[in-house]
């Protein structure tokens, strides 16, 4: 379905561009009342490379950058605990305060019952919203040392207009050297709410996303969206609209409380037309965030396995639905528990 370039050829089979922030998760409690708070690391784009070496044992690397300080070596031993390679990581130095660039915290609340999840960021003058074109050797990442699938998105693209033009100048670069592209559209309202809003954030979209082999996020996330209202029509119509894309999927959920939701995704290629996954209604969840991230490295896994695509939305379907069964941004999935779950298993004891 995408042509992927041989393993034997490349350093990795997946690099992520995007931040890695440090997450500080209050447990059961409220930010506010807080005395105490359990440390991760996320990131839109990094949580999908981190699953792929993780959950399903690929090469794997992030670029990103990071301020020379305790914060920034903490959230760097996180991000090698996780097995993914830090070496690309771009050092910022540390000036003693932070003026010049940071490293970003975000703190989410998981939400319970009728209180919804919560996440604040503080994250802006980070050191890869500083990032931008001609700073990363991409010939020699991409070329000379070879990567299978690169990975960015629109959270990256909202951090600033350089971060845009680094997106951009990574996705053609990788399609340079015929490396497969995924583009995750992750929209989020406070990273555009002081640079043009969801309109700046549907541009963006449309210019990136016409550089990527799989696209990921509704339509309602990129200009003139379908009126309709049957996702799976929209994602057609969109599939169709985008020069090389050969996949475009999404996920569907209606939330019925903060740990009670409907859960499903949704794709399209021009070979298989519109395909849903197994729709698993009032699915249990612990923890939210990293869903989204779940289904995408599960669909990538497929797709750089040379499954079809039904078999790639039902990996993707299934991870993302284990990832929301534990805390933090991450999976803590075992490859045979999706596995297991794509094929029709289910939470009986395993003993």
């Amino acid at each position: 379905m995408i042509e992927v370039r041989p393993a034997a050829s490349c350093t990795y089979d997946v690099v992520a561009l995007g931040e890695v922030m440090l997450r500080l998760d209050p447990g059961e409690g409220r930010i506010r009342t807080a005395r105490r708070f359990d440390v991760w690391e996320g990131g839109g784009e990094y949580n999908v490379a981190r699953g792929l070496s993780s959950v399903f044992g690929h090469r794997a690397a992030v670029v990103t950058a990071l301020v020379d300080n305790e914060v920034g070596r903490l959230v760097e031993g996180l991000v090698r605990s996780s097995g993914l390679d830090a070496s690309l990581v771009r050092w910022s130095p540390f000036d003693g305060v932070g003026r010049a660039a940071r490293n970003g915290l975000n703190f989410t609340e998981r939400g319970f019952g009728v209180r919804g999840a919560l996440g604040v960021s503080d994250r802006a003058g980070t050191a890869i919203s500083r990032l931008g074109p001609g700073q990363v050797d991409w010939d020699d990442l991409l070329g000379r040392r070879g990567v299978r699938w690169l990975h960015t998105g629109g959270i990256l693209a909202g951090l600033s207009e350089s971060c845009t033009a680094l997106a951009l100048e990574a996705m053609t670069a990788a399609r340079r050297h015929g490396t497969a592209v995924s583009y995750d559209t992750n929209y989020r309202p406070s990273l555009w709410a002081g640079s043009g809003g969801h309109a700046r954030a549907r541009e963006v979209n449309r210019e990136l996303a016409q550089h990527a082999d799989v696209v990921l996020g509704g339509p309602a996330d990129f200009p003139d969206p379908p009126e309709g209202g049957d996702l799976l029509a929209d994602l057609a119509t969109l599939g169709a609209s985008l020069p090389t894309a050969s996949v475009v999927a999404s996920t569907r959920r209606v939330v019925h409380s903060a740990g009670d939701n409907d859960w499903q995704v949704v794709g399209w290629s021009a070979a298989t037309g519109a395909l849903t996954s197994v729709a698993r209604d009032h699915l249990a969840i612990l923890d939210r965030v990293g869903g989204g991230d779940g289904f995408a490295s599960g669909l990538v896994h497929g797709l750089l396995e040379g499954a079809g695509l039904q078999r790639a939305l039902e990996l993707g379907a299934a991870h993302g639905a284990l990832a929301m069964t534990t805390p933090g941004d991450t999976s803590m999935a075992t490859q045979a528990e999706v596995e297991a779950l794509a094929g029709g298993g289910s939470a009986r004891s395993q003993r």
